[in-house]
């Protein structure tokens, strides 16, 4: 992978990535976007796992709100004259490149699960609990559901690991702070699913804030991501029944 340079990097952990105003409009869209998850789960009777009544449309909403918030993230950004390629550090000069970051990402996929699952029984909560209501069930739900973990992989690892993450550190002087930060926002971006859950996903933000400052890119972080989701709903119905 060609990285970024170092002057690159040094750009960018020197000064704000986007205006201090933008910043808040994202966590304003952040918390906007729990809220109103948190609604619609409460419709559905305060069950997490009860399915919306139309899943498609459901996970058509979910995905322009995502691609929403990144352009607006990307938008934010231009404001500073940082492109999206900086912020996502770097591209793929090779397939050696490529492969290294898919191998990172399976070892990190593997760990990440293993932490959580030891977390999940730690908690004596049930991994499937929610996501039941939300898995595809017929051929055109499959394929958004894929799009959709696919956009998460991409938009929320831009928003969380990217933007966020690089601004609080700034605003911090921290990284670790920072990285702290964001895993806790990405938990309340998915607070739909209670505190216990939130827990983990938390938990799982921080592993990949940890990984994107190691490897100063959202790649890996990317792959992984779209992994995690993308499973869930190929095997969950094998795996939580």
């Amino acid at each position: 992978m060609e990285a970024t340079t170092y002057r690159e990097q040094r750009r960018l952990s020197a000064k704000l990535i986007a205006p201090r105003w933008h910043t808040l409009a994202v966590l304003f869209a952040v918390l906007a976007f729990s809220a109103l998850a948190a609604w619609g789960a409460r419709m559905r009777g305060m069950n997490p796992s009860a399915p919306p009544q139309n899943l498609a449309a459901a996970y058509s909403f979910a995905l322009g709100l995502e691609w929403l918030m990144a352009a607006f993230v990307w938008f934010g950004i231009r404001l500073r004259k940082v492109s999206l390629r900086e912020l996502i550090g770097g591209r793929w000069g090779n397939w050696r490149a490529v492969l290294t970051d898919a191998g990172i990402a399976v070892l990190f996929f593997v760990a990440s699960n293993l932490v959580s699952g030891v977390l999940a029984g730690f908690l004596k909560i049930d991994p499937g609990q929610a996501v039941r209501g939300l898995l595809p069930h017929t051929g055109v739900e499959n394929a958004l559901f894929l799009l959709l973990a696919l956009t998460a992989g991409i938009c929320e690892e831009i928003i969380f690991r990217g933007y966020l993450q690089r601004q609080f550190t700034v605003m911090m002087g921290n990284a670790g702070a920072a990285i702290v930060t964001q895993g806790i926002l990405f938990a309340v971006f998915h607070g739909n699913q209670g505190l216990k859950f939130m827990a983990i996903i938390a938990t799982y933000g921080w592993l990949l804030g940890a990984l994107a400052y190691w490897r100063r890119s959202l790649r890996p972080g990317m792959i992984a991501h779209f992994a995690q989701d993308g499973l869930v709903g190929l095997l969950a119905p094998y795996l939580f029944r």
